[in-house]
């Protein structure tokens, strides 16, 4: 891990970004200059790219529910 645990959310934004970066770059190099065809083409490898690292598992979230109240926990009367 390159940041601080704090921060530790900010290293998948900073990756994302810089893979949008790339694709990016690649698909107006592909596009030739034309914006319409270098949009197109930037979305497709950024599909691709997406799908291939979702598929693959990277930048899973995971979340945990706790369901104990704390001791600070208000008391909920019953009705």
């Amino acid at each position: 891990m390159l940041l601080p645990e704090q921060y530790a959310w900010f290293e998948p934004v900073l990756v994302a970004t810089l893979v949008v970066f790339v694709i990016n770059l690649i698909g107006n190099t592909i596009g030739f200059g034309s914006r319409i065809g270098g949009a197109i083409m930037s979305a497709i490898l950024f599909a691709i790219v997406f799908g291939g690292l979702a598929y693959f598992g990277y930048g899973s979230v995971s979340m945990s529910l706790s369901t104990t109240p704390s001791a600070s926990a208000p008391a909920q009367a019953r009705k």
